[in-house]
C-alpha cells in the first residue's frame, strides 16, 4: 500500500480490488448454490424411486398379486440402482473442472506460426544494422533494408474513440482506467484479440485500415510495446537483433533509453567485457524492473516502426531517469509517429500533442500545460489530487482569470 500510495494509485486499485472481489463472491456463491442442487438431487432421486417402488410393491403385495420374496428382489435392485446415482455428483464435478482446461488446451494448440513478413528473407533472418569499426576507431552501423516496403504512412485514427496522432509527432494519451489504457494500445496497433473490439470500427494508419492489412504487414507498421513487456534469455546483442528499418542503432536506442547503469550492471555479473555479449536470465529476472522496462523500450526503439505505441514505458523509472528517457524519445523519434499512453507530467510536458480521453471518447486536446489549467478532469487524472484539492485548484484558476481572491467557507461576525 506504501507504493500505491506514492503513485497515487491507492483508491484506484482499492476499487479494482473490490470490484474483483465482489466477482469472486459471486462466482462462489453460484458455484456453491449448483453443488447445493447437486447433493439435493443425489439424495431426493434415489429415495423417491425407492419410496414409490416400497409403496407400489406393498400395495401389489397386499392385493396378492406378488409374494413377499419378489417384493424383496424389487427393493435389492433399487438399491443397487443408488450405486450409479450417487456418482452423479462426481460426474457433474469432473465435467465443470475439466472442460475450461480442455477449452484452455484446445486455444493453444490452435495457435498458428506466422509466416515471415514480405520481403524478409527466407532463411528467417533479419535485416538488422550491422556493426563496422572505421578508420578513427568509431563504431558505426550500417543501415539495413527495409524488410517490408508496403507499409502504409500517415497520421494514426481511431474511429471509436476519435483519437489522432498526426504522422511525424509525438502525441500523449491520457486515460483514466489503465486496462481501458491497455486495451486501446493493442487496437492502435490492428488485429485485436479481446471480444469487444470485433463491435468497433479498425484504427487506420493514413486512409488504410490495420484490420484489413496482413497481420505482419500491420506489426510492421505499427508496434505496440504493453506494460508488461517479455524479455527472453539470451545476450543482449540478441535482444536487440529485431527485424527494423536499420536507421536506429542499438547504441543510440540503448542511449535514448538510459541504459548505461543496466550495461555496467550486466558487464559486472558476466564473464564478457562487451554488454553486448552479456546473457540475460529468462524473463530478466536478473535486473530490476525498471532496466527491465528500458531494455525492452531500446529494443522498440531500435525496430523503428512508421508508428510506435508505447503503454506506460516509465512506469517503474525514477523521475530523474524519466525525463531523460522522456528528452531522448523526443529526440530519437523526431519526424516519426510516436503515441504514448501515460498519465506522467513529465512525459506530457515533452509531448507535441496531449490527448485526454474520458469514457471511452476524447474530451480535450492540447498542450500539457493548457489542459492542466483548462480542464479540471484532466488535472484530477494527472496530478491526482483529491475533491478537495480541486476545488482549491478551480479557486486558484478563477483567481488568476479575474484577478479577485474570492475566500471560501469563511464567515465573517460583524460587531454588534
Amino acid at each position: 500500500m506504501r507504493v500505491l500510495r506514492g503513485i497515487g494509485g491507492e483508491e484506484l486499485f482499492l476499487e479494482r480490488y473490490r470490484r474483483a472481489s465482489q466477482e469472486v463472491r459471486t462466482a462462489a456463491v453460484r458455484s456453491a448454490r449448483m453443488w447445493a442442487v447437486i447433493s439435493a438431487i443425489q439424495v431426493l432421486l434415489p429415495g423417491l424411486l425407492l419410496v414409490v417402488l416400497l409403496w407400489h410393491g406393498i400395495h401389489l403385495a397386499r392385493e396378492g398379486r406378488i409374494t413377499v420374496g419378489e417384493l424383496v428382489t424389487v427393493y435389492s435392485a433399487v438399491m443397487l440402482l443408488n450405486y450409479p446415482l450417487r456418482h452423479f455428483e462426481e460426474i457433474a464435478m469432473a465435467y465443470s473442472f475439466s472442460r475450461p482446461s480442455a477449452k484452455r488446451a484446445a486455444r493453444v494448440l490452435a495457435l498458428e506460426r506466422t509466416t515471415e513478413a514480405k520481403g524478409a528473407p527466407a532463411d528467417g533472418s533479419h535485416s538488422a544494422p550491422s556493426e563496422q569499426v572505421t578508420a578513427d576507431n568509431t563504431v558505426s552501423y550500417d543501415d539495413a533494408v527495409p524488410y517490408d516496403d508496403s507499409v502504409p504512412s500517415g497520421d494514426l485514427h481511431d474511429p471509436a474513440t476519435g483519437l489522432l496522432a498526426p504522422a511525424g509527432r509525438l502525441t500523449a494519451v491520457v486515460c483514466g482506467d489503465p486496462d481501458a489504457a491497455g486495451r486501446l494500445a493493442e487496437r492502435l496497433g490492428g488485429h485485436p484479440a479481446f471480444e469487444e473490439a470485433a463491435d468497433l470500427p479498425s484504427v487506420r494508419l493514413g486512409d488504410v485500415p490495420l484490420d484489413d492489412l496482413s497481420l505482419d504487414t500491420a506489426r510492421t507498421a505499427v508496434l505496440v510495446q504493453d506494460k508488461d513487456p517479455v524479455l527472453l534469455s539470451g545476450t543482449l546483442r540478441a535482444l536487440l537483433d529485431v527485424p527494423s528499418s536499420g536507421a536506429v542503432s542499438p547504441k543510440r536506442a540503448l542511449a535514448a533509453a538510459q541504459c548505461d547503469d543496466v550495461l555496467d550492471a550486466l558487464v559486472q555479473g558476466s564473464v564478457a567485457d562487451d554488454p553486448m555479449d552479456a546473457r540475460l536470465t529468462e524473463r530478466g529476472r536478473s535486473l530490476s524492473g525498471g532496466q527491465r522496462q528500458r531494455l525492452a523500450l531500446a529494443r522498440s526503439l531500435v525496430t523503428d516502426p512508421e508508428a510506435l505505441v508505447l503503454d506506460e514505458p516509465t512506469s517503474a523509472v525514477d523521475s530523474h531517469t524519466e525525463a531523460r528517457i522522456a528528452d531522448g524519445l523526443r529526440d530519437l523519434r523526431a519526424g516519426r509517429t510516436t503515441v504514448v499512453l501515460t498519465s506522467s507530467p513529465l512525459l506530457l510536458d515533452r509531448a507535441d500533442r496531449v490527448v485526454f480521453l474520458h469514457d471511452g471518447e476524447v474530451a480535450a486536446v492540447g498542450e500539457h500545460r493548457e489542459l492542466i489549467f483548462g480542464e479540471p478532469r484532466y488535472r484530477a487524472v494527472v496530478t491526482r489530487e483529491t475533491d478537495d484539492e480541486a476545488a482549491e485548484g478551480d479557486r486558484v484558476a478563477a483567481t488568476t482569470r479575474t484577478g479577485i481572491d474570492l475566500p471560501i467557507g469563511i464567515d465573517i461576525e460583524e460587531p454588534a
